[in-house]
């Protein structure tokens, strides 16, 4: 089909959405994906395992799933003596009604994982930091990359209507929405190889520095997959809990994760539901549409100015509200400058 012919259907799809239907168009993936007939440089994500989603009473009623045997009468396996874990699980009993015969056979099967109490303990300081020469270059040079900008067009390509889409819906510009996904896991390629489950277990139970957060993330991660009928030693995600393509730590994902292909179920391991729910948090956090973001400054005794080390000495950067959102995802100067930059980059060659 030509290229006039395609133009003319995404704008008709797009217009349908702006007239403001009562329900959200579906993305017509067969006939975009037939019109782009492009190699991808996007592999394939492996999403977690699915279940029907069960009905839910407050009568405690295990969940049954054939990979697992869940019917454990009590509690072994690593956390067997685990007092902890124990109260844990009473918690979850008679707060939200779990099954305790379900959740003593399900933390039977969780794994201490020793690499993660090795990432979340770092070792003692030997005295007090010193900035480093050079740290904003080294940040930069690994997201400004070729790669990450052509993958990033090539992704927004592949995703044009759900990133316009999503863009429209929340007010986010799209270059956004592209360049944290980019940062956060290479647009889908680094989505993380660790079982959420077993993670967020060894951070609550074995950890001491944020336990307290993480057993309430793994709270919200078992209401999750409740919710959406997850087995729960399927997902998978960085060895901190964060899941899908945005990274949504499950408190996040029970708070703005949307289903924005409309299919019934918050998938953000698919590109469609990760791109509206990265826009959906942008929203909420009080992203400002075409408001400014940072621009380049002089030295100034000013909390909107901030100061980034290159090797070549320090650059400075007045910061606007738009920047302080992007440090809503992750409270860092140089992430959010870095998503600044490539979001930028990537708009430039996807124009």
């Amino acid at each position: 089909m030509s290229k006039v012919i395609y133009k003319h259907l995404f704008r008709v799809a797009l217009a349908v959405f702006l007239a403001g239907c009562a329900s959200e168009p579906e993305k017509p993936s067969s006939v975009y994906s037939d019109q782009l007939n492009q190699p991808s440089l996007i592999a394939p994500i492996k999403r977690p395992a699915v279940q029907p989603i069960q009905p839910y009473s407050n009568i405690p009623q295990p969940l049954s799933y054939p990979s697992y045997d869940y019917s454990s009468g009590s509690l072994t396996g690593d956390y067997a003596h685990s007092i902890e874990v124990k109260n844990f699980i009473q918690h979850m009993v008679q707060k939200h009604g779990f099954s305790e015969t379900y959740l003593n056979g399900l933390f039977s099967h969780a794994k201490r994982l020793e690499s993660v109490i090795r990432l979340e303990s770092p070792a003692p300081s030997t005295g007090p930091s010193k900035p480093s020469l050079g740290s904003w270059t080294r940040y930069r040079n690994k997201f400004l990359t070729e790669a990450h900008i052509s993958n990033g067009v090539e992704f927004w390509r592949n995703n044009a209507f759900a990133v316009e889409k999503a863009s429209t819906t929340y007010g986010v510009d799209p270059e956004y929405i592209v360049a944290i996904i980019g940062v956060e896991t290479y647009f889908g390629k680094n989505i993380g190889k660790t079982c959420v489950f077993d993670a967020l277990t060894t951070l609550a139970f074995d950890t001491y520095r944020r336990s307290k957060f993480f057993t309430s993330e793994l709270e919200h991660f078992l209401l999750m997959t409740r919710d959406q009928g997850y087995e729960p030693r399927e997902p998978v995600g960085s060895w901190a809990g964060a899941m899908g393509l945005g990274q949504f730590m499950p408190s996040s994902y029970r708070r703005l994760a949307v289903d924005f292909d409309n299919n019934g179920r918050c998938d953000i391991w698919d590109a469609d539901d990760a791109i509206g729910s990265v826009a959906h948090y942008f929203s909420r956090s009080g992203w400002q549409m075409h408001g400014p973001v940072t621009k380049q400054s002089s030295p100034a005794n000013d909390p909107s100015v901030i100061e980034l080390s290159t090797y070549s000495g320090s650059e400075y950067w007045r910061v606007y509200p738009n920047f302080k959102v992007i440090k809503k995802y992750n409270n860092s100067n140089k992430y959010a400058m870095a998503v600044h930059q490539l979001a930028q980059a990537i708009k430039q060659r996807y124009q």
